[in-house]
């Protein structure tokens, strides 16, 4: 199951429970379920969407669009899924409990897992008062990093770009998170990454032998904040981010032995240092003034070629999957994260699309019938009236969407004709959007003090200039 299937099953999961107050000992804890709750609605879940608007032939009429996801798994299934779902960090005990053998255990959302609902409620306009009781709690607090994955794999992108910008959140752009006590910075207890602001926890000092590490962590500690302050839904890609922070020279095992076969170790024994190479990347000591790729001049645009310049950076960040990942983190601080989703889904959506009529051969209706509820859904979000993450897009191409989205469609031929039409349509919205961003958005992100640094390492301006150099 892909990452995001498993983010929205959970969501829908969430969205379908009552999220009652339980007793816990003598205590009541707020927003929570038991294992029984949780085992039976994945059972038969369903999920519904249905959207208003007006019919472009007659305004006075209302028509309405339902789109319905449903799941159904066994018992033992669900209590499988479930177990994934806490060791995802999306959820956690409220009465000790490590797993759903017991009927009666109590759990509630982490506050991953609330960012990760509310990232879902957010895109299907979910606002159901126990849902929004939950996101309004004082502990849904979490700056999740939203980590970029390949389309066609699912896989994290590990480009050494990539692997530094998570490091400076792993390592604490602000310096070590560090504690005098050895004991104190090596206990199971996580609740200080509730906020995903700070660092992995270091001892400041640790003697090892007859030698003193300053700012050192251990390979569990590692493990814990990646889960808890990172979109990864499995432990086998906090092993695969660590080994990177490795070979890319940016943390290191002090023993010297492992550290020569560049193995990560995820255990409380294995103790790292964060190299000197780290300390830069992090920002704790100052980066020599050459870039990292070299003494290139930084190529400034020509007059008048500002608007096209931008629409370059905007084609350099889509493609840079660092890049990226700094531009939706500017962007959901900004309050318009939902552009570059958009921008993203129906890349994504015309290419399946694109796949599906290759070589001139008609697809199954069965294909023809995904495809069209997969556009239903993006409409719904991002481009219907009142839609929760409404776009800012031309009112003819907001009346036209409108008018071939709400018309009916009939035999396998016409659903062609429909898609064929919703994609040059979805195809213009994008560029649309494409423009808001790289006028709008890209200045901005520029000139941002937070990102500065890190867009000179990137050398943005050489990639510009390259790009432009390759279009001539």
């Amino acid at each position: 199951m892909a990452s995001q299937d498993f983010e929205d099953l959970f969501s829908t999961l969430m969205v379908s429970l009552p999220l009652t107050p339980h007793r816990v000992r003598f205590q009541k804890v707020e927003h929570t379920f038991t294992s029984e709750e949780a085992v039976t609605n994945l059972g038969s879940l369903k999920f519904s969407q249905s959207n208003r608007m007006p019919d472009p032939k007659d305004p006075s009429r209302i028509v309405t669009t339902t789109t319905t996801t449903t799941f159904s798994m066994a018992k033992e299934m669900a209590r499988s899924v479930c177990q994934k779902f806490l060791e995802a960090r999306f959820i956690e005990s409220a009465d000790g409990k490590m797993d759903f053998a017991s009927k009666s255990a109590v759990w509630q959302l982490t506050p991953k897992g609330m960012y990760i609902l509310q990232r879902f409620c957010q895109r299907n306009g979910i606002n159901q008062r126990h849902v929004c009781e939950v996101l309004e709690s004082p502990r849904n607090v979490m700056h999740l990093v939203i980590l970029e994955r390949e389309h066609d794999t699912d896989k994290l992108s590990h480009d050494q770009a990539t692997i530094e910008v998570i490091f400076r959140r792993f390592a604490g752009e602000g310096g070590p998170n560090a504690k005098a006590s050895t004991s104190a910075s090596d206990s199971d207890s996580v609740h200080e990454y509730s906020t995903g602001l700070v660092g992995v926890k270091m001892a400041r000092e640790r003697k090892i032998g007859d030698k003193v590490y300053w700012n050192t962590f251990t390979g569990k500690t590692s493990v814990d904040w990646l889960m808890d302050c990172c979109t990864m839904v499995d432990k086998r890609e906090t092993y695969e981010i660590c080994t990177m922070f490795i070979e890319y020279g940016l943390m290191r095992p002090v023993d010297s032995a492992q550290a020569r076969n560049h193995r990560f170790q995820p255990l409380k024994s294995a103790i790292y240092y964060v190299t000197e190479k780290g300390q830069r990347v992090a920002g704790w000591i100052s980066s020599p003034k050459s870039s990292v790729n070299g003494d290139v001049p930084v190529n400034r645009p020509r007059e008048g070629a500002t608007r096209d310049s931008n629409a370059n950076r905007m084609t350099i960040i889509v493609r840079d999957p660092a890049l990226r990942l700094l531009f939706r983190e500017f962007l959901r601080d900004t309050h318009c994260e939902e552009n570059l989703s958009f921008y993203l889904d129906v890349k994504e959506f015309l290419d399946n699309y694109a796949m599906t009529k290759q070589n001139g051969i008609t697809p199954k209706l069965e294909v023809i019938r995904e495809t069209l509820a997969a556009a239903y859904s993006l409409y719904n979000a991002f481009l219907a009236p009142g839609s929760p993450c409404e776009l800012n897009i031309d009112h003819s191409l907001r009346t036209a969407l409108a008018a071939r989205m709400t018309r009916a469609v009939g035999d396998n031929e016409a659903m062609i004709v429909s898609l064929d039409e919703v994609a040059t349509l979805f195809d213009q919205a994008q560029n649309s959007v494409f423009k808001l961003m790289a006028s709008d958005s890209v200045p901005k992100f520029m000139r941002e003090p937070k990102y500065s640094a890190i867009l000179r390492e990137r050398n943005l301006e050489a990639a510009l200039g390259s790009s432009a150099l390759r279009s001539t």
